[in-house]
């Protein structure tokens, strides 16, 4: 069985919200998924999206999805990548699929020059977090990320 990476493209959009959604399941976070497949086609294909997906397939099949955007340090004067979301149906874990889509996002951002590569994991993900100790990758410690959202993020903007 062999696993291939493409780039994605606006018809993998209800591929790409199906498996969000269940990644979002798995995350105990279903209830947060607002996304439609006309809202995902726009966000990642769309004249303003800033981001990009890829399919891992097997056998020509969709087995799973990387979604990912580059961001700026200016400690480094550098790009780096973001991994958003990296999904691996249940049936094709342990595979090297997961590994697979690391590893391709790993050579994007080398060969464009990103000074480095992050993402976020929740902290009771343990098969996710072994997985990512096993490459290499180690947790920032000491740092927190902040979000603002929903009315919080209108309230504020609103001033």
């Amino acid at each position: 069985m062999s696993v291939t990476i493409r780039e994605a493209t606006v018809e993998d959009a209800a591929i790409i919200l199906r498996f969000v959604r269940e990644l979002a399941a798995y995350e105990k976070l279903e209830h947060e998924v607002e996304a439609t497949v006309d809202t995902t086609a726009q966000a990642l294909f769309g004249p303003q999206s800033v981001s990009r997906a890829v399919i891992c397939e097997r056998d020509g099949a969709p087995i799973g999805f990387a979604v990912w955007f580059l961001i700026y340090s200016t400690w480094q004067a550098r790009n780096g990548l973001y991994l958003e979301d990296l999904y691996v149906t249940p049936e094709a874990r342990g595979t090297g699929a997961g590994r697979s889509l690391l590893r391709h996002l790993a050579r994007i951002a080398v060969e464009t020059n990103c000074g480095r590569f992050e993402w976020s994991v929740l902290d009771w993900n343990e098969p996710a977090i072994r997985a990512y100790r096993a490459i290499g990758a180690a947790p920032m410690d000491g740092w927190t990320r902040y979000r603002l959202t929903g009315q919080a993020l209108q309230d504020f903007a609103a001033g």
